[in-house]
């Protein structure tokens, strides 16, 4: 049987970003998958650029790569009290793809930010933000990485047992939900 396809969105589009580190430990603690990536560096929606060049062949890829996914993984930090425009501007853009390559779709959601909360406000208004796509949202454990740049050691692996601990269960369920 081939390795779970895992997609994973990072709502930071640093490349040692925080939360994308935290999407690696993710893919590492849910074991064997092929695990991918999205490159959401995409230009900000405009309707009028959409009705004269239509959808990006960047957001066509991402949509056609979460529609292959047998589940995703969403990691948000937190920017002023809710999700990063990067994120929303993704989101937006890959509802307009062809397809709805989220419905009925495995998603795991977290967020890593600065603070003591660990990005608790953006990961809640992400969850409301998916809601149109139809995805099957997992409820829990709820991952909120406070203080995030200080939770991963040299090779980018949680310090923190307790996360370790919530993140393993989380990708746990959603293996088990695949």
């Amino acid at each position: 049987m081939a390795s779970p396809k895992l997609v994973g969105l990072s709502g930071s589009l640093r490349n040692e970003a925080t939360n994308t580190k935290l999407l690696r430990e993710a893919a590492r603690l849910f074991g064997d998958n092929d695990y991918t990536q999205l490159d959401i560096n995409f230009p900000l929606y405009d309707a009028d650029d959409e009705a004269e060049h239509g959808v990006p062949a960047a957001v066509q890829k991402a949509a056609d790569q979460i529609a292959a996914a047998d589940a995703v993984i969403i990691s948000t930090p937190e920017y002023n009290k809710g999700p990063s425009g990067a994120l929303k501007n993704a989101l937006d853009w890959i509802s307009r793809a062809e397809g709805s390559p989220w419905n009925g779709k495995p998603v795991a959601v977290m967020s890593a930010a600065a603070g003591r909360a660990g990005g608790e406000r953006a990961q809640m208004i992400l969850r409301g933000f998916m809601v149109p796509f139809r995805p099957r949202i997992l409820q829990g454990p709820e991952i909120h990485l406070a203080d995030s740049s200080n939770q991963f050691d040299e090779n980018g692996h949680l310090t923190g047992e307790i996360y370790v601990k919530e993140l393993t269960q989380l990708m746990k369920s959603l293996r088990d939900m695949i």
